[in-house]
């Protein structure tokens, strides 16, 4: 009996319809079976008793707060049962191995394991490292090397400083000589003017090499443990590298035809792409390798987060999300091959149909109200586009065209240039801020403060993309102002005044913890899917290029 296969009871599931193909794991609606099996999965995790974990699900919890992903795939066995199989993302309370998940690819916590082994290597040759530089005697060095560095560059800056005075100085004297004096006095004076120069220069010289010569004595001194250090630093980096190498083997990864590839060759085969941290530690594909090494066939998978949300990334408890980009990416499309998937939606235009409004035009611009879901600027798949269509529009239209950008689910105010002087012109009104924007949007739940200003640093996932960070260390400073227009059961609508203009950044400002903590409605990044994301960008200000006169154009959201 395979102890990982969870059997879902026939009398919840003879309603459900088997889903036609398997999920398509980069965007999906979950499918009820998926549903039905998260469910009983996320009662596990809430009652169960076999390991300790703090989720922060619940207050009296010990320990440091670390949600999980967790996945779920359906699978039908031989005997053609309907059932699931569950999966955790990385490791859970410091071990591959629990009761109802199933194991890793690879396990490199097993006892034994080569990299437990060379593990205990490199924290040897760490503790060895700190030993030294914490030795009594390497620590008096340094303190010594670096007052001497500094007297050093206190003394021969002196010096200098002397040298620069009295070289003015002489510039003076020679000036006054050569006006007041003639033949041989001027010579003998300007003899002793250039042996003074010459012997200052020496003196400094011989500073320099007077306090190269204490530096050097304590560098010398210094060399056992520098060169000990150095050289136990290039053997924990050697041995790092080729532990690296020897995991990104192991990891060998099948699919449905029991076609094996590791990690080096399905990274190397994408532009030899460097392999992110963790890649093959996700619960996707943990969940097909167990499935096809036990011949189980897989209809259906999806991935929910339980547990606090992280300080980075946007992950709401009990909310499903798609498969990440960087690290699964190469991996799924490898092990899912050979099985009919649903359809890429970001393959097909959700354009045609649609038409953009003409706001305002004259020579200079043209100001458009784009409809949800449809290009601004033509995408790697999708040539379909505001900026496609404006120039099959306009004949005479010239320069860059497009000034700035609404993401493809937002609707609302756009403003092109019609040259290159008008695009020059307004691009450095946005640049300057001077630009004054205006969205409409639609938050999940109801938001207790009136108004507010969420400021939260903002860069690209890499390896997630296009989804969005909030990080203090590397991000962009991204500022939003905001205010409660109206609140009904179970919304809010706001007004959003964004100050900067960061990728997605009023969605990730509702959506992240330290902002409203409330995702926009729709928002299939971020939040929950719907008809269409419920942000309209719908009043816009700037000065005309040419004019300067003030133009203000507003369209109301219609929702």
């Amino acid at each position: 009996m395979d102890f990982y296969f969870q059997k879902l009871p026939s009398s919840s599931i003879k309603t459900i319809k088997l889903p036609e193909k398997f999920t398509f794991p980069f965007y999906y609606e979950p499918h009820p079976l998926c549903k039905l099996a998260s469910k009983e999965v996320q009662e596990y995790l809430l009652n169960q008793k076999e390991f300790e974990h703090n989720f922060g699900v619940k207050s009296n919890k010990k320990g440091s707060i670390t949600g999980k992903m967790f996945g779920i795939l359906i699978v039908r066995n031989k005997k053609k049962e309907i059932g699931y199989l569950t999966a955790v993302s990385g490791k859970m309370a410091g071990t591959n191995h629990h009761k109802i998940f199933v194991p890793p690819v690879y396990d490199m916590l097993k006892k034994g394991s080569q990299f437990l082994n060379e593990e205990k290597i490199l924290n040897k040759i760490n503790t060895n490292i700190e030993e030294l530089e914490k030795d009594p005697i390497y620590i008096e060095l340094k303190l010594k090397l670096a007052s001497e560095k500094t007297k050093a560059s206190i003394d021969i800056s002196e010096h200098k400083e002397h040298r620069k005075i009295a070289r003015r100085k002489r510039k003076l004297k020679r000036l006054k000589a050569v006006s007041e004096l003639s033949g041989k006095t001027l010579q003998i004076l300007q003899e002793k003017l250039n042996n003074e120069s010459i012997k200052e220069k020496q003196l400094i010289n011989n500073v320099r090499r007077y306090w190269n010569y204490r530096i050097d004595t304590i560098t010398d001194k210094m060399s056992f443990f520098t060169h000990q250090i150095l050289k136990l630093k290039r053997l924990r980096k050697t041995k790092s590298a080729d532990l690296q190498q020897y995991l990104f083997e192991q990891y060998q990864f099948l699919n449905s035809k029991k076609e094996t590839k590791s990690l080096n060759q399905l990274f190397s085969e994408k532009n030899n792409q460097n392999i992110p941290a963790g890649a093959g530690e996700c619960a996707a594909p943990k969940l097909l390798q167990y499935a096809f090494l036990n011949d189980l066939e897989p209809l259906a998978m999806a991935e929910f987060w339980w547990g606090k949300s992280p300080n980075k990334e946007i992950r709401k408890h009990q909310q499903f999300y798609p498969s990440c980009q960087g690290k699964c990416k190469p991996i799924l499309n490898h092990m899912l091959s050979g099985i009919e998937m649903d359809k890429n939606p970001m393959l097909q235009n959700p354009a045609i149909g649609k038409e953009l409004e003409i706001v305002f035009e004259d020579n200079e611009l043209i100001v458009i109200n784009k409809p949800a879901n449809f290009l601004s600027v033509p995408g790697v798949h999708i040539h379909d586009s505001v900026f496609t269509r404006i120039k099959q529009l306009i004949k005479n239209i010239s320069g860059p065209i497009i000034i700035h950008r609404l993401d493809m689910a937002t609707s609302g105010l756009l403003v092109l240039a019609k040259n290159k002087r008008a695009h020059k012109e307004i691009q450095s009104q946005f640049i300057k801020k001077t630009v004054k924007k205006r969205y409409t949007a639609l938050i999940a739940g109801n938001l207790i403060k009136n108004r507010g200003s969420i400021n939260l640093p903002l860069r690209v996932d890499l390896n997630d993309r296009p989804r969005q960070l909030v990080c203090y260390e590397f991000g962009k400073k991204a500022i939003t102002h905001w205010e409660v227009i109206k609140r009904s059961k179970g919304s809010t609508k706001i007004y959003f005044y964004p100050i900067s203009g960061r990728t997605h950044q009023l969605r990730v400002h509702a959506a992240h913890a330290l902002g409203l903590n409330s995702p926009i409605i729709g928002d299939d990044l971020y939040g929950n899917k719907s008809k269409r994301l419920y942000l309209h960008a719908d009043s816009l200000e700037f000065k005309h290029p040419l004019t300067h006169r003030i133009m203000k154009f507003n369209r109301t959201a219609d929702f």
